[in-house]
């Protein structure tokens, strides 16, 4: 039996692989094993997604945690390598752009163990991102390079990669597809579930339609006091100026920056009843916020596109973005921190809603193209 791995820290990654293992199964051949990094080990943070998304406990966790970059790279190096070894898989499928995707992509080409990048060809052409230098070495060392949408293919055809190679795929001879993006396969899988098992909007005691949502976790806005403040104020500006409420999950590290800023004085919530700052959300009653949100506000990629699927306009909190296709087609506006283009571009959105737009991300049936790919 062929044995295929598949490497997660992250929440995204997480629903990843669950669309990846569902295709595995339909398959029925082919054991999938599951390494855990431990990046993310808060339980609301990781194991409230296994359980809703019905994937299996990981077969090795490596309880990396948190740390800086170099500190948690290097000691995923060193687990991920020590797991390749013990369990010689015939591929190593990594998703995204976190340090657990880094990782894993320098052992396996070290120990010539074939690479699957899901999400291939992403690049926001930002090398002080840390998620971009992640992305780019993750593509030079794989051996099929799977991407979600048309740009990704032409990112990757511009830094020289052939999108029609001759002979069977190698880290030489990489082959290049475009099949669609495996978080369509999971939003469409999940969403009828969430609606019949999240009870979010009566927990918080909103109404559908009726508030804003935001997420905020990029360490260049969550580790800068002055970007975090204005996105805060923003936040606050436009709950203000549209009476309609901000709910807010918030990441771990959000929460403590904010925290901070409040011991500081510099941040006050005690009066701010349109502000809801909530703890972080199980996959599910996420996609119900987001379903149900009449506008997003994010620095997620991830969230993005689902804001995208869900037909939400979005308010990204960056400077630019890998999905550079949601800007292009009206779907999305870049504002970065600044309060002005954040209330602007909420205002036009609450006005005049996103425009039509034809699909971007597949049909929704990415695993399996993937999977069968690989198999072939």
């Amino acid at each position: 039996m062929r044995k295929v791995m598949s490497i997660v820290g992250a929440r995204p990654q997480f629903v990843k692989a669950a669309a990846i293992d569902r295709a595995f199964h339909r398959v029925g051949h082919v054991k999938h094993i599951l390494l855990h990094t431990g990046q993310h080990y808060d339980a609301a943070m990781s194991q409230v997604f296994f359980d809703e998304l019905g994937i299996p406990p990981a077969d090795i966790n490596l309880g990396v945690g948190s740390g800086p970059h170099g500190q948690q790279t290097a000691r995923m190096l060193e687990g991920i390598e020590r797991a390749l070894i013990e369990h010689r898989p015939d591929a190593l499928i990594l998703y995204g752009d976190t340090n657990s995707t880094v990782a894993g992509a320098l052992a396996a080409a070290k120990l010539h163990v074939p690479i699957a990048h899901v999400e291939a060809g992403l690049r926001s052409f930002n090398m002080a991102m840390p998620e971009e230098v992640n992305r780019v070495v993750c593509d030079h060392c794989s051996t099929w390079l799977f991407c979600p949408t048309a740009a990704a293919v032409r990112n990757l055809e511009r830094e020289g990669f052939s999108v029609a190679p001759d002979g069977p795929p190698s880290i030489d001879h990489p082959h290049v597809l475009m099949t669609g993006d495996v978080m369509l396969d999971s939003s469409m899988h999940f969403a009828a579930i969430a609606a019949q098992r999240s009870d979010i909007l009566d927990r918080l005691g909103v109404i559908s339609n009726a508030y804003l949502l935001a997420t905020i976790h990029r360490d260049f806005n969550t580790d800068d006091p002055r970007r975090l403040l204005a996105i805060c104020g923003a936040l606050r500006s436009c709950s203000a100026s549209h009476a309609i409420p901000v709910v807010v999950p918030v990441h771990p590290r959000t929460r403590e920056r904010i925290l901070r800023l409040q011991a500081d004085g510099l941040w006050m919530l005690d009066d701010d009843t349109q502000l809801r700052l909530i703890p972080p959300v199980g996959y599910l009653d996420m996609i119900e916020l987001e379903r149900h949100a009449r506008l997003i506000l994010t620095d997620s990629g991830g969230v993005q596109k689902e804001a995208y699927f869900f037909n939400k306009p979005c308010v990204v909190l960056r400077p630019e973005t890998e999905w550079v296709e949601l800007v292009e087609h009206g779907q999305a506006r870049l504002v970065d921190a600044e309060p002005h283009r954040i209330q602007d571009a909420v205002g036009a959105f609450l006005k005049n809603g996103v425009p039509s737009c034809q699909p971007l991300y597949g049909d929704g049936h990415a695993a399996d193209a993937i999977v069968r790919c690989m198999i072939e």
